[in-house]
């Protein structure tokens, strides 16, 4: 079982977002905390993520479904911003019935990948 450094809920229009941060030194870690989100969260509509390594430096983000650049790209944009190397974190989403719009989706997507970090 993956222990996650630190985790966050918040709801927006009935959307659920859950917000989990973990240390990471490479992508085989990454990967394996995604399996176990994706058994964990079977009913969830989105799991989007972006990680930051050091080294070798590396980056990404992936909206997994959500529209480009709405989620991972956000997500992304907070660890620079941080300026945090060897972390990932990764977004779970129930939707929640209501379209939130693209700017939402950033804001939402933003506002829980802060809090994660604190």
């Amino acid at each position: 079982m993956i222990n996650f450094n630190n985790t966050v809920e918040y709801i927006e229009k009935k959307s659920r977002f859950i917000g989990y941060l973990l240390s990471c030194q490479n992508f085989a870690e990454v990967e394996t905390a995604l399996q176990e989100l994706k058994k964990e969260h079977k009913k969830a509509t989105h799991i989007c993520y972006a990680y930051s390594l050091a080294n070798p430096f590396l980056e990404k983000a992936v909206d997994d479904g959500e529209p480009s650049g709405t989620a991972g790209r956000p997500i992304l944009s907070v660890i620079q911003k941080r300026n945090v190397k060897d972390v990932c974190v990764f977004v779970v989403r129930y939707f929640g019935g209501i379209k939130l719009g693209a700017g939402g989706l950033v804001r939402a997507y933003t506002k829980v990948t802060s809090e994660v970090l604190k």
